[in-house]
């Protein structure tokens, strides 16, 4: 048995220094970049539009953030894990990574039109890179002016002292995003209200029951956590705050 265990070691090492012999002969490719003097306008330009993509990288996650779904999710399923009074159930690489794939969903068919309107006539060289931002920012704006409300718009126009705007097409950007944000915080706090009324219940009436048991010294939330577990999966409550959010937009 000894023997075998050897032989299986020193088979096992063979495989092992084969694989690495093998593996240094392999010819990787060689990444460079270099900078050189622009010698025509259209060598100025191409540099132009690499450093505003790069820049559009850079703020790719603010983006995501501040201008879609993304941040009224997030934060109703923050204050759900709160209201069930899991600390860290679910962990907050689930919560933001839940977030973020139902943002994909309902953000599909905003993400669609810039693809049609911006990225692949961009791709096709059809329009240059300031068209392709303007086409890019319609859906967008579309989509944020559905889900603001007229009052957080007007705050920010005061704010700025503008003129009063005729049409929603005079509203600049500048005024949309801020506004469009407030109203998600807000919506996405009252829907936090909602869920947090019945797990309140759950806790005080369990604090009531410890307190006329004379059982001040044991926490309720060791008592109640299972009682509202056990009600959330009942009414099969992801279901029920997945279909609600994602309707909130409709």
């Amino acid at each position: 048995m000894k023997n075998n265990k050897l032989r299986l070691a020193i088979l096992a090492i063979a495989i092992v220094l084969m694989a690495a012999s093998s593996g240094s002969a392999q010819i990787l490719p060689k990444v460079t970049l270099g900078f050189d003097q622009a010698k025509t306008p259209q060598d100025a330009a191409v540099t132009l539009e690499i450093l505003f993509l790069i820049t559009i990288l850079t703020l790719a996650p603010s983006i995501l953030i501040m201008m879609t779904s993304f941040t009224r999710i997030v934060i109703v399923l923050s204050f759900l894990r709160k209201a069930l009074g899991t600390t860290t159930e679910p962990p907050n690489q689930v919560i933001v990574g839940l977030s973020l794939f139902l943002t994909l969903f309902i953000m599909m068919p905003v993400l669609t039109q810039i693809n049609d309107k911006a990225l692949q006539p961009y791709l096709a060289e059809q329009i240059d890179y300031k068209v392709a931002l303007k086409e890019a920012m319609s859906p967008l704006r579309l989509f944020m002016l559905k889900q603001v409300e007229e009052k957080d718009i007007a705050l920010f126009v005061r704010i700025s002292k503008m003129e009063i705007p005729r049409t929603v097409d005079d509203l600049p950007n500048t005024v949309i995003i801020p506004a469009f944000i407030i109203s998600e915080l807000k919506k996405a706090f009252i829907i936090g209200f909602l869920l947090y009324i019945p797990f309140l219940v759950i806790d005080m009436v369990v604090a009531s029951l410890l307190m006329s048991m004379g059982m001040m010294m044991l926490p309720p939330i060791l008592i109640s956590l299972p009682f509202k577990l056990i009600l959330f999966v009942l009414v099969d409550g992801w279901h029920l705050i997945v279909q609600q959010v994602v309707t909130s937009f409709a």
